[in-house]
Formats: structure tokens, sequence, C-alpha cells
């Protein structure tokens, strides 16, 4: 995927989770925040921001803030993108599931039960679902989630875990907004009942990926697997 009118910035404060603050060619201005996360390492004064000029009707603001940097690296802060990106692989057929082949079918947003899974899937006979979450945490090298706690993605695995049990391939996709990562492990500290619920699903047949991106200022394609660590940084949190 790619942005255009993208612009440097320096960060200067977040008054809530929708708007950043940012000092763009020696003026302030607001930007849209598309990350409802906490970012705290992330969004720090000073820090170096990229912002795609983006008018229209009805926004209360001009600007959207698309990436940050974090040292040497530039992560990706669209938290629809992860959604996109999958897709844009599974389409352009960049990228097979394990087990599932190449989709004939791909149907975003879909019921099952009392959960909405983010896609659909069918290969042939094969039925399946697939669960992505955006992971913007990098600790040590390591990208880590949730970086808040996440009932809502607890109940997402314990449902996938349910529809494994009834015969649908299931998946639960880490996108790493970032690239240069060591691999990735539940973030056991901040949420170890999600970590928890993830060897739970595991256990039940949903299978688990992480993939990193290759984050440019205009541009952001998803990239190769990491490694997963399902129990790193577990016996601290106990």
């Amino acid at each position: 995927m790619e942005y255009q009118q993208v612009l440097p910035a320096v960060f200067v404060e977040r008054p809530n989770r929708f708007v950043a603050i940012c000092m763009l060619e020696g003026e302030q201005v607001a930007a849209h925040v598309k990350n409802t996360g906490r970012c705290r390492e992330l969004l720090t004064p000073g820090a170096f921001v990229f912002l795609q000029y983006h008018p229209a009707a009805g926004r209360k603001t001009q600007y959207t803030l698309t990436h940050v940097k974090k040292g040497d690296r530039l992560v990706h802060m669209d938290s629809q993108a992860p959604n996109r990106l999958l897709e844009e692989a599974l389409r352009q057929r960049k990228l097979l599931l394990p087990g599932l082949g190449m989709p004939d079918i791909i149907r975003p947003e879909a019921f099952y039960g009392e959960s909405r899974f983010d896609f659909y899937l069918e290969a042939g006979e094969k039925r399946a679902f697939a669960e992505v979450k955006g992971v913007t945490l990098e600790e040590n090298g390591w990208a880590r989630f949730p970086d808040a706690p996440t009932e809502r993605g607890v109940k997402h695995l314990r449902h996938l875990a349910r529809a494994a049990a009834e015969g649908y391939l299931c998946y639960v996709v880490f996108v790493i907004q970032m690239s240069g990562i060591r691999g990735f492990s539940p973030n056991w500290k901040t949420h170890p009942a999600f970590g928890e619920a993830l060897l739970q699903a595991r256990e039940a047949g949903v299978i688990p990926l992480a993939f990193e991106t290759e984050v440019l200022p205009r541009r952001v394609e998803l990239a190769g697997s990491v490694e997963i660590d399902y129990t790193k940084g577990r016996e601290k949190s106990c």
C-alpha cells in the first residue's frame, strides 16, 4: 500500500487518543491518529513522525499521522493497514496460509457465532477464518502484543479455537508494523490472559503466524515471517 503527500514533522503531544499535535514547517498542526492504542513508547515529545496531507470534506484535521521513528526504526501507525496488507498479499498470491493453499474466496468481516473475524476464506472444500492483529510495540528487538489489556483479543482467540474444533482452518496473524525484528511473543507482563489464551488456541488447532513489514515513508508491504516465542517473558509475569 502507498501513501501520497507525506510530510516529515515532529510530535509534540497527544491531547486524546484520536489527535496528535505536531510541529510541521514551524507551525503546530493537528493530525488524526489512526491507532487508538497507548503507543506511549512511540509518541514521545520530540519524536520524528510522518504526516499524510489528506484534506477532505467533514474531516476535523487535514493531516493523518502515519509513521513514527523509534531510534533507527520506522514504525507504521495505521491500525487499519494490517488487514489491508494481508488481504493484498493474499489476493496478489504473494502469501499462502499453511494448510489452505490459494483461496478462491476472500471475504472480509465474517461473522461466526458471537464473533466477527477479519476474514473468511475458502480454497476448494477448505474453509477458514483469519483474525489479524497489528503490532507496534517493540522491546529489545522483540515485537509484543498487546500493548494494553485486550479482552476483545482474548475473546477472538477463544472463538477461533471453537471454530477450529468444528473443522475450520483458523489463523491469528500478527502483522508487525516495522522491520528488523528478532521475533514475536505475547506481552505477558501487560496481559498474561492473552498469552494463556494464545497457548490454548494453538493447542486447539489455531495457527498463529507473525510477519514483519517493510516500512518506508510512502510505501508499506507485508514482508517475511518471524519466529514466535510463546513463553518469552512468561516467568517474569507470574
